[in-house]
C-alpha cells in the first residue's frame, strides 16, 4: 500500500457510507478503488473467482436445467413435425 500523496475532504455522510463498505484492514483508498472499479466495470478478468461455491453451483444447475429444457423443446418440435408429415 502506497502512502497518500493528497488528502480529500468528504462529508460525514460519505464517510459513514465508506465505513459501511470498508472491510477489516482496508484503507479508505482501497474502498474507493474497489467501489469505483465496480461502477466502471473494471478489467475483463477482475470478476473471475468472485462467486462463492454455492453461487457457482446454483448458476451451473440453472444452466443445466435450461439446457435440458431446450433439448426437450426441440424433441417436442421434432415429434410435432413428424406427426404433420405422416
Amino acid at each position: 500500500m502506497a502512502t497518500a500523496d493528497e488528502q480529500i475532504r468528504v462529508s460525514d455522510r460519505v464517510k459513514r457510507i465508506l465505513d459501511r463498505h470498508r472491510a477489516e484492514g482496508e484503507s479508505y483508498n482501497d474502498v474507493l478503488e474497489r467501489v469505483l472499479d465496480q461502477e466502471t466495470g473494471g478489467d475483463f478478468d477482475d470478476g473471475f473467482g468472485r462467486w462463492s461455491d454455492d453461487e457457482a453451483d446454483r448458476v451451473r444447475e440453472q444452466r443445466e436445467a435450461a439446457k435440458e429444457e431446450r433439448k426437450a423443446r426441440m424433441r417436442r418440435r421434432s415429434s410435432e413435425g413428424e406427426d404433420a408429415d405422416a
